[in-house]
């Protein structure tokens, strides 16, 4: 919230749903590991309590991945992920916030979705929920608010 400020836009409230959504993902990607093969980070496994998808760079699986927040939670709208993190060539990796925040400030697709900028320049995000765990980092954003 402090680089939003620092750029202009406004802080986003902490979503309990969305963050339950995030640390879900980090835990399915540490334990499952779902993003090897042609899956990316985006993925999820059918070791859980939710729907599987390969997400993969033709973005043909976003809808599986957009509609977590409904399927697990219940939040109202579907959420946006940015990750980092992979199981493909360090799952002895710890990520810490820092390395996650720095990595998505130089991708320009993560941070586009960071600063609001670009195709993601009419999106009022009302809703973030942050996960970590093991080699993992997750961010979720919400149009809507969360009314838990």
């Amino acid at each position: 919230m402090e680089y939003r400020a620092s750029i202009g836009l406004s802080k986003i409230p902490l979503s309990k749903s969305l963050t339950t959504v995030a640390q879900a993902h980090c835990y399915d990607l540490v334990t499952n590991k779902p993003d090897l093969g042609n899956c990316n980070a985006h993925s999820w496994s059918a070791n859980g309590k939710w729907s599987s998808c390969c997400y993969t760079p033709d973005h043909k699986q976003s809808n599986c991945m957009w509609n977590k927040p409904k399927e697990l939670t219940n939040y109202s709208d579907i959420g946006f992920e940015i990750a980092c993190g992979s199981n493909v060539c360090c799952s002895d990796y710890v990520m810490t916030a820092d390395y996650a925040f720095k990595s998505w400030l130089q991708s320009s697709g993560h941070h586009d979705v960071l600063a609001n900028k670009n195709s993601w320049s009419s999106y009022d995000w009302k809703a973030i929920g942050i996960g970590i765990e093991g080699g993992f980092a997750t961010v979720w954003f919400g149009a809507a608010e969360d009314v838990n």
